[in-house]
């Protein structure tokens, strides 16, 4: 009777883990939200469009809408971004919204409960942190967790949805 006892509890607690799509750029790993992603592509060709911010590469046509595609390498200053095969973007849903963010690469789907994240340090006003939900662990792996609905709407993205209007 005890061990139905712990198993009922574990499976109790099983919702709330989170699921986080992991991937990388330069020497760092990252994870966002998986429900936010729609898909996964290889990086094409995009049609570059005049006076927007240099993190946004373009726009791609995708089965009929037009799609922002932002290089995170550039948004986050991490140097000459490279492509090749391993080169993803990543399609994300947010709000209604379908975007795209070029990373140098997808790991795999990470399951992480709300022990195995902690807190983003507090950096001051070197580094804005206010997209991080945390900082995930697993064994010897540490993610840069990103709440990807704050990063993309924020004002210096360039892609207010204000727009819309």
């Amino acid at each position: 009777m005890h061990a139905t006892t712990s198993t009922a509890s574990s499976t109790a607690a099983a919702p709330k883990a989170l699921e986080f799509l992991s991937f990388n750029l330069g020497q760092e790993e990252y994870g966002i939200d998986i429900q936010k992603v729609q898909e996964l592509r290889g990086y094409d060709a995009v049609t570059r469009i005049a006076n927007v911010p240099e993190h946004i590469k373009g726009v791609v046509n995708l089965r009929g809408i037009i799609v922002p595609i932002v290089d995170m390498r550039i948004k986050f200053q991490l140097g000459e971004p490279t492509y090749d095969q391993f080169t993803v973007v990543i399609i994300l849903n947010l709000a209604s919204r379908v975007m795209g963010m070029v990373v140098d690469g997808v790991s795999d789907v990470i399951t992480l409960t709300p022990e195995q994240i902690k807190p983003a340090p507090e950096m001051g006003s070197v580094l804005e942190t206010g997209y991080l939900i945390g900082l995930g662990t697993l064994d010897e792996r540490m993610l840069i967790l990103v709440d990807i609905d704050k990063l993309m709407s924020s004002s210096e993205m360039g892609l207010i949805t204000e727009a819309a209007y």
